[in-house]
């Protein structure tokens, strides 16, 4: 409980992925990758409860093997390629019923995400009386310094600006989602039914601990992190 408030955490995690085959099962230092995020979630100070979401036999038993709570099976059609990310949790939130004051969402693919991350998420969104908070990192990228291309490879640019910023050093800060914790206040998340909304504030996490295994590169990435960090002394 984080203020005398409960917290429920979820794990989406589906069985199907076309970037990285079976990836919520691919092994890094040593474990599947669901297992690094159902122990960053048993570490938290303030998660109650602690559930899976999944449509997968074998992710299922893996969950289970490592202590994390499968109350249900994910229906098929909800764990499809076009399914709203939001569309699992909430139906996740409907069948366990009970009302959980906060609802902490953690994906699979964010490994490198702490205990601590997720209680820091925890702790501004409760502080702040937002109702709801996600954790983002710098982006490694400056859209103002991105473009689109048009027809004949013509460059437009992403962020239009009134003048040229020639040094990386003048470009204001932007941030991207990091896709490691979402945390809602479960009446604000029925209602809006949607993880962001323009009063969604933000938690940032260095960007050493914010890469998502979304493609092969993120792999190679994520295993070479994971390795250093776990190495034995």
């Amino acid at each position: 409980m984080i203020g005398g408030k409960s917290v429920l955490a979820i794990i989406p995690a589906r069985g199907g992925s076309k970037g990285v085959p079976r990836k919520n099962l691919a092994v890094f230092a040593g474990q599947p990758l669901i297992v690094w995020t159902i122990k960053a979630a048993q570490g938290s100070a303030f998660i109650d409860r602690l559930i899976l979401s999944s449509d997968d036999a074998e992710i299922i038993a893996t969950a289970k093997e490592h202590g994390c709570e499968v109350p249900f099976v994910r229906p098929r059609e909800l764990a499809l390629d076009d399914t709203p990310g939001v569309a699992p949790v909430l139906h996740a939130v409907e069948a366990i019923g009970r009302p959980y004051d906060y609802i902490a969402v953690l994906q699979a693919t964010s490994p490198l995400r702490t205990a601590q991350d997720i209680d820091a998420c925890l702790t501004l969104c409760d502080s702040s009386g937002a109702p709801s908070c996600v954790t983002v990192a710098e982006s490694g990228e400056n859209p103002y310094w991105s473009y689109f291309l048009e027809a004949g490879n013509r460059m437009v640019p992403v962020m239009p600006a009134s003048k040229l910023i020639p040094r990386r050093q003048e470009l204001p800060k932007t941030y991207r989602l990091n896709g490691a914790v979402y945390v809602s206040r479960r009446e604000a998340l029925l209602q809006d039914r949607a993880l962001i909304t323009p009063r969604t504030i933000a938690h940032t996490m260095p960007r050493e601990r914010s890469l998502e295994l979304d493609t092969p590169l993120d792999a190679i990435l994520i295993a070479a992190l994971m390795e250093k960090n776990h190495a034995p002394l």
